[in-house]
């Protein structure tokens, strides 16, 4: 599974973290993120993992920023895109199951390392139930 990666000056440490465990899984990763805990613009790295989900260049994506709201608004502008803000891993399976939420985003000031690998693992590995929930999730789209 091909899934790229964004982050910003609160993340770089998830960010490792959670690329480490994806290759270890044997997944490819795109890597958009900044390495430094500069302040860097958050959008400048949230677009990109967007795009490349968007455009299918990318199964998923994964995107972390302090709180995970600028981020993952940032990446909701996309037509195509689900991105789901979560804090644990059973937001993360609900986000999967109900939303088909194809992008999720991570608040680093809000979760440790280990949560933010277990969300990721668990988002990766659920899937959409489709059934009731496809026609809502079609309905996202603006008409």
């Amino acid at each position: 599974m091909k899934i790229s990666i964004g982050n910003d000056h609160a993340g770089p440490d998830y960010k490792n973290a959670i690329v480490a465990y994806l290759e270890q899984k044997g997944h490819q990763v795109i890597n958009h993120g900044t390495n430094t805990f500069d302040s860097v613009d958050y959008p400048d790295f949230g677009h990109p993992v967007a795009i490349d989900v968007a455009s299918g260049k990318a199964d998923f994506g994964i995107v972390i920023c302090g709180s995970g709201n600028g981020i993952n608004m940032t990446v909701n502008k996309h037509q195509s895109i689900r991105s789901a803000l979560c804090w644990m891993k059973e937001i993360a399976a609900l986000a999967r199951q109900h939303n088909d939420a194809n992008i999720i985003s991570i608040p680093a000031r809000y979760t440790s390392i280990q949560q933010a690998v277990e969300m990721v693992d668990t988002f990766l590995n659920t899937d959409f139930e489709g059934g009731r929930h496809a026609n809502r999730v079609h309905k996202i789209a603006c008409p």
